[in-house]
């Protein structure tokens, strides 16, 4: 029999109906006598039939029409909303735009899996996994060494041995022995208790990140975790029910308890949850709907299931995907600046940087050497100063393999220390099936990809550092020989002087404005065919600064082209191209594979039939 589950203020009912071709005034008809059969004063309603409201979907709030059948405008176990005339909406109701990204709103199931073993995810499959592209399996692997894992928990338990979060109280309680009828409401009164985030909720993407780290986590084995409650943490993700996870609320010292314990809570049919189906909902409701059981813990399993860095660490993959994103396209903008200001190529000469041999310098270097004048992309803009009287280029620009460089570095250590704690076991205490013991550690601290990620921040904020300072020159006609502030009649327009003082402290978007609206100045003369690429894919959508306007809507289209990678992608096959068949003979080999491209993940992805 079809089933809807309606919100009425802060109450969800369940109503089920026997025939679809009632109308949508008569499932809140029926929804709120629901509502008042346990209200003393009904709720403050007098008569439902005379009751005026309001009713749409969780899923898009899309209003519905009263007079329209259900079989025509609802699904067997939708969600909606009753909003009663008068009312304000309820607080308890948490519509479907916090945190949904583009991404989410247009999310379709994935007929694609990735294998987990708790050994081999990394930072971009994790991504992936985020963005919706792939459902979960584990490996026959993996299930092996959880269901070993797990006997061992059984066994301790039936022995009635003294264990640490297993037959224990946690914390300064470790030393009161928990009766062995009491071991399951010990598990779900941590997860009860340390469920004290606050704030909003994560993203979707961001919770199905968590959501994939921790079953990655739990799949080596080393927590005790039934293979029972893995599958069912694996179901949940596969349909997308999400727990809500605060944004606030992680300890860090102590692992990522709070944001863990929210993530499990939802999984226990607890609190809330969200999936595409069902936007925000009760927990229970979210996992029927999805023909889904809450899990029920058996000992350990609280703690399994809260004790590790997945929220630290989830968060920090993302960063080092954008941070990759970033550094990537800020070589592609800043030799185009370079070729705006009628700068050399000599800096790039790759017999200086084999002097100085770090990869990330190294790589920097060369993909200038791709993007700028040379006899493979010859450049008009070039041509025009060859014999100028200038010596150098200022530092924000000869500088840039260096500074670039480190800053690609340092991304791909992050990168690397990332990679490893996706793939620790970072639990307390931990299982040692062969060994036929667990033991007491301290693998749940954070300070790893804590401080890996404020070295990350470092890298990242001295990219746009830089990019501000070739802004300034920019802008600066003493300095760049273009009109003051990149705009024709001075004093009536304004140009880009604001848009600079923004810069200063955002975004590197400003610069690539900037440097595609400095050509507009330079032409008829053209750049190299890569760069024109470049400028043309800005102006798909941004036109030229004619005169003022408002400036805004321009760098958050060019910014949105940055965070999509389409700068990146416009380059990289000039780039590539360049690399394997017009690198100089004799142009030092580097000691140090470097690339930021993200790896191909080393396990098969089935196709799912």
């Amino acid at each position: 029999m079809p089933r809807f589950t309606v919100h009425i203020r802060d109450e969800w009912v369940a109503v089920a109906c026997r025939d679809t071709s009632n109308n949508i005034r008569w499932l809140g008809q029926e929804a709120l006598k629901r509502y008042i059969k346990n209200k003393p004063d009904n709720g403050g309603i007098e008569s439902v039939k005379e009751t005026r409201f309001l009713v749409r979907r969780c899923q898009g709030l899309g209003l519905l029409d009263t007079d329209d059948t259900i079989d025509d405008v609802l699904e067997d176990n939708d969600f909606v909303e009753l909003a009663i005339e008068g009312d304000t909406m309820s607080s308890d109701f948490i519509p479907c735009e916090p945190g949904v990204s583009n991404i989410t709103a247009a999310y379709k199931e994935p007929a694609e899996y990735i294998n987990l073993d708790g050994n081999s995810l990394t930072s971009t499959d994790l991504v992936n996994l985020g963005r919706g592209l792939y459902k979960i399996k584990l490996t026959p692997e993996a299930e092996r060494k959880v269901v070993q894992s797990r006997e061992l928990l059984d066994t301790i338990v039936k022995e009635n041995r003294v264990v640490y979060g297993i037959t224990t109280g946690f914390g300064k309680f470790a030393r009161t022995v928990i009766p062995v009828g009491k071991l399951k409401e010990l598990q779900e009164n941590l997860v009860r208790s340390h469920s004290a985030g606050l704030g909003n909720p994560l993203s979707p993407e961001r919770t199905r990140m968590l959501l994939a780290l921790r079953i990655n986590v739990l799949a080596k084995g080393h927590s005790g975790i039934s293979l029972e409650t893995l599958q069912a943490m694996i179901q949940a993700f596969n349909a997308s029910c999400l727990s809500f996870v605060p944004e606030k609320g992680t300890v860090g010292a102590s692992g990522d308890l709070a944001p863990l314990s929210h993530l499990a809570l939802g999984l226990m049919g607890e609190g809330k949850m969200w999936s595409p189906k069902s936007g925000w909902a009760d927990a229970k409701y979210v996992l029927e709907a999805h023909g889904l059981k809450p899990i029920s813990l058996k000992p350990k399993e609280g703690i399994a299931l809260i004790n590790g860095t997945q929220m630290i660490t989830s968060l920090g993959a993302e960063a080092v995907d954008r941070a990759r994103a970033i550094a990537q396209q800020a070589d592609i903008v800043a030799a185009l600046t370079l070729e705006v200001l009628k700068g050399t190529t000599k800096a790039f000469d790759s017999d200086i940087h084999s002097l100085r041999p770090h990869p990330g310098q190294t790589e920097v270097a060369l993909r200038f050497r791709s993007l700028l004048d040379s006899d493979h992309h010859p450049s008009e803009i070039a041509e025009s100063h060859r014999f100028c009287d200038r010596v150098q280029d200022a530092y924000t620009m000869r500088c840039c393999p260096q500074v670039h460089g480190i800053a690609n570095d340092t991304i791909m250590f992050v990168q690397n220390i990332i990679n490893t704690e996706i793939n620790s076991a970072t639990d307390n205490p931990m299982v040692f099936a062969e060994r036929g013991e667990t033991i007491s550690g301290g693998n749940f601290h954070g300070e790893y990809p804590a401080k890996a990620l404020d070295f990350l921040s470092i890298a990242v904020h001295e990219l746009a550092s830089i990019s501000e300072r070739r802004i300034e020159r920019l802008c600066n006609p003493s300095l760049s020989e273009l009109p003051a502030f990149l705009v024709n009649e001075g004093g009536l327009n304004s140009g880009f002087m604001i848009a600079h003082c923004t810069a200063a402290s955002l975004v590197l978007a400003i610069e690539l404005l900037a440097a595609c609206q400095g050509i507009e100045f330079l032409r008829p003369l053209r750049t190299t065919t890569p760069l024109e690429k470049v400028y043309d894919l800005v102006r798909t959508v941004v036109k030229p600064w004619i005169k003022d306007r408002f400036m805004s809507p321009d760098i958050e289209a060019v910014h949105r082209l940055l965070l999509d990678q389409k700068v990146w992608k416009v380059a990289k096959p000039y780039i590539d191209k360049y690399q394997t068949e017009y690198i100089p003979e004799s142009r030092p080999s580097s000691p140090t594979a470097f690339s930021l491209d993200p790896p191909a993940s080393p396990r098969k992805r089935a196709r799912h039939e």
